[in-house]
């Protein structure tokens, strides 16, 4: 019998160069002889013989292959009125010896992917679009299965390869829509499968792509997209959702534990742990570790990180990037699978514990993004479809020749769309907090660590990236229009204005900012040999300058203490004591300072070495008592923190700061109000920066009464030498710093006192007329 189908449509298929193989594949229905009839074709590679098999009758139509040995067709000409009396047939092959019976892909040819879907894409604005791109289990004409579509416009052909197909590019070729999105679904594929996309270009070459839209991926060093379902995982958190929803986050206090999953704690047993479904997570080994180390799972995770935070007081752990990267040197931030958790601590649904376990526990979760560029890793989103479809394709503005990474083309929509999207993925199905948005800096400036002639110029000639800004303003937009209470946070190392101002008023839409000013001029002020402190007051005092132009959190993170910097308390001058104390009198100062907190692991017990992304943090340190009374300082200090409104409530008003005196830089010593906004409650810090004790220093107030000493960072607890005020002091009618009242304080060496008026026994003492 004569083929129904040219043979120059047969020879596209069965070369893999048909953009929509619907046309030729599947059931068609043709006119032979004045009589409709049915015809069903099907590419086999390695098949010998094809039947069609229809399962509600199971009467069976042999295929024949005269056109092309693995070119099959059968006619079915009995009485059939449309494409659903041939629903749910299958096609019966021997290949080889084996036989395989298989639902036929193209008979399903209803795309999930509609119209307005491509609409909202090619505008950019299809928040959703991780609901439709990527790989999806479901059903169609009641067959289960996984429906596959991928954003390759300029490709040639794009087939789905994987297990199931023995990597064949040739037996599940993709349909190409007019908008460039290819799409299949693969009946009975199941969660679990392995694949890849198979893109080739114009000219034939063929690129092997994991899906940038994949939920789940292999352990590097595989790359394969794994199939996942993220919508079965049971969530216990609703109430904490309920509650963020309602809250404005810049009045509470937010003291951030940045983390690093992989090097915070590793687990030395060779014996797996579990996944969520029972099976062994994968074991994956530290060469720089003792034999059978390795990273702990994110329910572990759960298990010994969520207590350890709570007890230390922090009210968020931020991780740095969780999302898929090949290569763990690079702490995360070369990212090919931005909308995989990594493999690494286990599956997606295992860090849907994880967040969960946070909440449950009061613990908010902040995500590190990056979508300032990109790496160059073949699997990845580099040179696409064969063509530079996320990058830019002049390297003038497409690359960071210094990090070897590409940087994302912000003015195409659908590029724009895929990182706006990636956010709220985030936030929608991981139920994250926040975002820390890496290196935006490399972002607004095109010529961001180029030389001149390196870089091309905006369309008014500057060196601003007018669409970078715009992808980030429309990002926050989106983001808080779906989730207000979230926290986006910039790295913005800059002068760029108005980053954490709304949208609507031309801002970059942030709601906080790093503060990295305050945080170099803190870094080189401890580092000085006391002494010469007073000469640098401006370091201590330049920050209130500019602290309420922008909303600032005062961040030490993982960049402090690495490539040379030395840890925290090595950056710190003098004998062991007197780095403790130095480094105590920072986190004091940094804590009564406006801006909210972010303190990198390890920093709160004085970890002596380099962060080292291959090892754990040094927790042997904690059998010593200056390690171990640090941490209890930095304990204390988120206790008080969350306890009084008057250290967070004001921390980007005026209003809530006021020096008493930051003029006295002879002694090194500042001093300062902090008021809450909804009471009269204040707060007065003392700063004495130098190793020598000041007695009968006194400091100006506003009003008479008993301040009781709420915080001194010499506390013995801490490992200071225990010199202060006796818990507290009565002001007296002595009128200094421009205020009516003042106290006789002593200060101790290298330290931060905190004062707050005791109302009660204040009270008490003018009702006993003590104070009269």
């Amino acid at each position: 019998m004569a083929s129904t189908i040219a043979l120059e449509q047969i020879e596209r298929v069965v070369r893999n160069q048909h953009h929509n193989p619907f046309e030729v594949l599947g059931p068609h229905s043709i006119d032979r002889d004045g009589k409709q009839v049915w015809v069903v074709r099907a590419y086999l590679p390695n098949a010998d013989t094809a039947w069609v098999v229809r399962p509600e009758t199971r009467k069976e139509y042999l295929m024949t292959n005269e056109q092309h040995p693995q070119f099959f067709e059968a006619t079915i000409d009995e009485a059939i009125e449309d494409e659903k009396g041939l629903a749910n047939y299958q096609i019966r092959y021997k290949s080889g010896g084996s036989e395989h019976v298989a639902y036929d892909p193209y008979a399903f040819k209803s795309p999930v992917i509609t119209g307005f879907d491509e609409h909202l894409f090619a505008e950019g604005n299809h928040h959703r679009i991780y609901e439709k791109m990527g790989a999806h289990p479901m059903k169609q004409g009641g067959v289960a299965g996984v429906y596959f579509a991928l954003w390759a416009p300029n490709a040639r052909n794009v087939s789905v390869i994987g297990d199931f197909n023995s990597w064949d590019g040739r037996k599940h070729q993709m349909r190409r829509g007019n908008s460039g999105i290819w799409d299949l679904f693969i009946p009975q594929l199941a969660v679990g499968a392995r694949y890849k996309y198979e893109v080739k270009n114009h000219d034939g070459h063929i690129y092997e792509k994991s899906d940038p839209y994949g939920f789940a991926r292999e352990v590097r060093p595989d790359t394969a997209s794994i199939v996942a379902d993220l919508d079965q995982y049971e969530w216990t958190d609703q109430n904490w959702l309920d509650h963020r929803r309602q809250s404005e986050p810049m009045m509470q206090p937010v003291a951030v534990y940045e983390v690093h999953l992989g090097s915070w704690m590793h687990e030395s047993s060779a014996k797996p742990a579990k996944q969520a479904d029972g099976t062994d997570a994968p074991v994956v080994t530290v060469a720089d570790l003792k034999p059978g180390a390795r990273f702990l799972t994110y329910r572990e995770l759960a298990a010994k990180l969520i207590p350890y935070v709570k007890e230390m007081g922090f009210t968020h752990i931020e991780v740095l990037p969780v999302a898929e990267h090949p290569f763990d040197g690079s702490w995360g931030y070369q990212v090919t699978g931005y909308y995989a958790p990594t493999s690494r601590y286990g599956s997606p649904e295992d860090f849907m514990y994880f967040v969960d376990q946070c909440h449950l526990h009061g613990i908010g979760v902040i995500v590190d993004w990056v979508p300032g560029h990109f790496p160059k890793d073949t699997h990845g989103l580099a040179f696409f479809d064969g063509t530079h479809l996320y990058e830019h394709a002049d390297p003038r503005k497409g690359e960071h020749k210094e990090w070897g990474t590409l940087v994302f083309n912000y003015g195409r929509n659908e590029v724009r769309n895929f990182l706006i999207a990636n956010v709220l993925f985030w936030f929608d199905k991981f139920h994250i907090d926040g975002i820390r948005v890496d290196a935006v800096a490399s972002m607004l400036y095109l010529d961001y660590n180029r030389k001149p002639g390196e870089w091309v110029a905006n369309e008014y000639g500057g060196r601003e990236n007018i669409e970078a800004a715009e992808c980030l303003k429309q990002v926050n937009h989106v983001l808080f229009s779906h989730y207000p209470g979230a926290l986006s946070i910039a790295e913005e190392s800059t002068s760029w204005p108005m980053v954490s101002w709304p949208t609507y008023v031309g801002g970059l839409g942030f709601n906080l900012k790093w503060n990295m000013g305050w945080m170099n001029d803190m870094l080189d002020y401890f580092s000085m040999d006391p002494w010469f402190r007073q000469f640098h007051q401006n370091n201590v005092t330049f920050s209130i300058w500019y602290a309420f132009s922008e909303n600032f959190m005062l961040a030490l993170s993982h960049d402090e203490v690495v490539h040379g910097k030395s840890h925290m308390i090595g950056k710190m001058p003098g004998d062991d004591w007197q780095k403790m104390a130095n480094l105590r009198a920072l986190y004091t100062y940094m804590y009564a300072h406006p801006g909210k907190k972010t303190l990198f692991m390890g920093m709160e017990f004085g970890q002596w070495s380099e962060w080292n992304v291959w090892g754990d943090l040094e927790w042997h340190l904690l059998q010593f008592d200056q390690h171990k009374n640090l941490k209890h300082c930095v304990e204390r200090l988120n206790t008080l923190y969350r306890r009084e409104p008057a250290l967070h409530t004001q921390d980007f008003s005026q209003e809530g700061f006021q020096w008493v005196d930051c003029s006295d830089n002879r002694h090194s010593v500042v001093s300062f109000i902090r008021y809450d906004k909804k009471s009269e409650e204040f707060i007065l810090t003392v700063c004495n920066f130098t190793p020598q004790p000041h007695s009968h220093y006194r400091v100006g107030i506003p009003q008479k009464g008993y301040y009781r000493e709420i915080f001194n960072s010499d506390a013995r607890e801490f490992g200071g030498a225990n010199i202060g005020n006796l818990g507290g002091k009565w002001s007296e009618d002595w009128a200094f710093h421009e205020r009516p009242y003042s106290l006789d304080l002593t200060l101790p060496p290298l330290s931060v006192i905190m004062l707050k008026l005791d109302v009660q026994k204040t009270e008490a003492a003018l009702n006993s007329s003590r104070l009269r």
